[in-house]
């Protein structure tokens, strides 16, 4: 169980500080326009992966106290300020198991963790499950999810991965009238492990 929740740890931290973040309401009115922001390439070789993103990222690495041991926790972050963004958060993070504690082979423990992830992301942030489905990316197991939060005018879109020992997840953060965007899609479709 503590594996579980350090799982919802790594899961939430990015939630709540989008939560914490995000305002009532928020300026957005279009899409953005690719032809005059270009998005970029960004790999990270420590994190294993690349993904096109719309502006530069943030980056910190905390250290958390666990009952499995000290972990290091990525997190990379863009904060999207243009008026007419489509979202208003870009964030991937990552963080590395200890060998023996959970693994992508390990099929009952992951439908427990993903579950437990998913239950927690939504008390933390009082939110609704709009829906979530099981998902694979280049054979590795994941889980996708949205929930509406902050009296349904905005919303998170996860998709979050276990890679061997590595779990991952991908996120957006936007508001109600920007829910079906193409910039996510982007985002989520252009993420891929190295």
């Amino acid at each position: 169980m503590t594996r579980l929740m350090f799982g919802i740890l790594c899961t939430c931290l990015p939630v709540l500080l989008a939560a914490q973040v995000m305002r009532d309401s928020f300026p957005r009115s279009s899409a953005e326009d690719w032809r005059f922001n270009p998005w970029k390439e960004y790999q990270s070789m420590e994190g294993k992966f690349k993904v096109l993103t719309p502006g530069e990222f943030d980056k910190a690495v905390d250290s958390v106290q666990t009952p499995i041991g000290k972990m290091a926790y990525h997190i990379l972050i863009y904060n999207n300020t243009q008026k007419n963004a489509e979202n208003l958060f870009y964030m991937i993070t990552f963080c590395d198991y200890p060998e023996g504690t959970i693994h992508s082979d390990s099929t009952e423990l992951l439908k427990e963790f993903f579950d437990a992830s998913i239950d927690q992301a939504l008390k933390s942030v009082k939110g609704e499950l709009a829906y979530q489905s099981d998902i694979s990316l280049q054979g590795y197991p994941g889980k996708l999810w949205r929930i509406n939060y902050l009296r349904e005018q905005a919303l998170i879109k996860t998709r979050a991965f276990m890679v061997k020992n590595r779990f991952y997840t991908i996120q957006t953060v936007t508001v109600k009238d920007m829910a079906i965007n193409t910039a996510s899609d982007r985002f989520f479709d252009s993420f891929i492990f190295l």
